[in-house]
């Protein structure tokens, strides 16, 4: 089988970084390139994060680039409840060895999509999709290109950062509008499934037996995100999301998914940023989104023990 050629497009945040672990240790996926957005954090600090967590994974030979430090309207809003003010607060981390590429973000993903051959690059955005946003209307021209846009990001049900909205969202609506409404393939994992990608005691003891650099670095993590997940949001297992929008590409049957038109909201008083799936079925033929509804959990955490054991 040949690897799915991705661009991790994420604000590290503890689970982007697993997200990022999960996509080099996994061969159905080959991670051509990482471009950075302000979301968790700020763009300087989830950077310099991603080239930490590159060099423990042991992630080189590829470009990282750093792309938009605000939204394209909006103010920026970061997430240190439940990050830390780093955006990776807990683990100590390594000083970056890798070279930034001079381009921005958006430009590197326009010039990877035009190099490669149509349908061969997967978009995969986990954080804020201003990027995405950007490089579109840059080079419209990639639309047709990608193969897929696989984003962790929305809800059909549920919000989290307010009653209707999900963070990644609502930082910056336009540019999640513009994303969802272009043409291409979207699938949009949202918290109905990230909800479910629970780091039980068990998940846990399977990563304290792997006894490796990653692994315990893996475990400083969810130990950071349990503690603030259970304060400000009483989770008693921390959920991860991001590394299910990669476990997808890996393996889609990890999801249940189902064909719906999607779009986001504007100018709501109380829904700005809210994901609407629209799920009267059945779908337009010609509908080019779908959401996911349900998680195998044992596949998603077995997809992330193995890639773990796999970079050792």
């Amino acid at each position: 089988m040949t690897a799915r050629k991705i661009i991790l497009d994420c604000d590290p945040g503890h689970d982007d970084a697993i997200a990022m672990l999960l996509a080099h240790g996994s061969p159905e996926i080959e991670l051509v390139a990482v471009t950075t957005v302000a979301g968790n954090a700020s763009l300087a600090n989830v950077t310099r994060n991603a080239l930490s967590v590159a060099r423990i994974a042991g992630i080189t030979g590829i470009p990282f680039a750093a792309g938009a430090a605000r939204p394209l309207v909006r103010r920026t809003e970061f997430a240190p409840t439940i990050h830390g003010d780093s955006g990776l607060d807990g683990p100590e981390l390594p000083e970056p060895e890798i070279e930034l590429d001079p381009r921005s973000a958006a430009q590197l993903i326009i010039d990877l999509v035009m190099a490669h051959e149509p349908g061969e690059i997967t978009l995969v955005p986990t954080g804020a999709l201003t990027n995405i946003a950007l490089a579109a209307r840059l080079e419209p021209r990639i639309v047709p290109r990608v193969r897929e846009v696989v984003l962790m990001g929305g809800g059909v049900h549920v919000g989290n950062w307010n009653a209707t909205s999900e963070f990644n969202i609502v930082i910056d609506p336009e540019a999640a509008h513009i994303v969802f409404n272009e043409d291409w393939p979207l699938t949009m994992v949202g918290l109905d499934v990230t909800h479910q990608a629970l780091a039980t005691d068990a998940v846990r003891d399977a990563i304290t037996e792997l006894d490796t650099v990653p692994g315990r670095f893996t475990l400083e993590l969810l130990d950071f995100f349990a503690d603030t997940y259970r304060r400000e949001q009483g989770f008693t297992y921390p959920p991860v999301h991001d590394p299910v929008a990669v476990a997808y590409v890996i393996d889609p049957s990890v999801l249940h998914v189902v064909k719906a038109p999607l779009d986001v909201e504007l100018s709501g008083a109380l829904t700005l940023g809210m994901t609407v799936a629209d799920l009267r079925m059945p779908a337009p033929a010609d509908c080019r989104t779908q959401v996911s509804l349900g998680l195998d959990q044992e596949r998603f955490w077995s997809l992330v023990v193995s890639a773990l054991r796999r970079i050792g």
